[in-house]
């Protein structure tokens, strides 16, 4: 699979998409050498190690790759802050949990793409995210369009933002949504001169299979 990742620049406008350690963690955890993980994912080595060390931030469809050999979650992959630096509970008691705004979990990936994961606490079975895609930003090239477990449902908020499922496209403006299979082939991107923004929500991702056991091989561990 061809790969795109956005490059550290030499300005300091550049946010490491701040998930390298967490992936790096899995990878030792579960045995697999950085090598044998850019192999199942195919990427270079150094894209994974540059990945790692939040040096460049991955696309979305390389994310999604490593998560899934990795045998992890979205979920695991935003982490958790200390529960009392976020959460804001209701007045006179109850059980929900509401979220800060300027505490959230956020993953920037390529393309200047960003994430905000918008429960309190990770979920395992429910990713529910406001997307934010720049203008020409893509979830993955038009030749290497994604799969992965779960269902998804997007509802665009500003912009316009281009969905592909399978052989079919949709153009979404604001008030737009749509709803399909992940495991359908699907891309998005945007369409225009203006940034699009959505919010969009992955149910039964963790349905994925999970990652694969090592085999022998002959890389050298990283």
């Amino acid at each position: 699979m061809s790969d795109t990742a956005q490059s550290a620049p030499a300005d300091r406008s550049f946010e490491g998409s701040k998930v390298g350690s967490r992936l790096r963690a899995q990878r030792e955890r579960v045995g697999i050498s950085l090598r044998e993980l850019a192999r199942r994912v195919g990427v270079s080595p150094s894209l994974v190690s540059q990945i790692e060390l939040d040096r460049v931030n991955p696309s979305v469809s390389t994310l999604y790759s490593l998560v899934t050999e990795l045998g992890m979650t979205m979920s695991d992959v935003f982490g958790d802050s200390p529960a009392g630096e976020r959460v804001v509970r209701p007045l006179g008691g109850g059980d929900g949990l509401a979220e800060r705004a300027e505490t959230r979990s956020v993953i920037n990936l390529a393309s200047g793409v960003r994430w905000e994961r918008l429960t309190a606490h990770s979920d395992r079975e429910v990713e529910f995210l406001h997307v934010a895609y720049p203008i020409d930003a893509e979830s993955c090239p038009e030749d290497a369009l994604m799969t992965h477990g779960g269902k998804e449902y997007g509802y665009v908020i500003s912009g316009t933002l281009g969905v592909r499922v399978g052989f079919d496209e949709y153009e979404l403006g604001p008030g737009g949504s749509i709803a399909f299979d992940s495991s359908s082939p699907h891309r998005l991107w945007t369409i225009g001169d203006e940034p699009a923004r959505a919010i969009w929500v992955v149910i039964g991702r963790a349905a994925d299979p999970r990652a694969r056991t090592t085999e022998p091989s002959e890389d050298e561990p990283e």
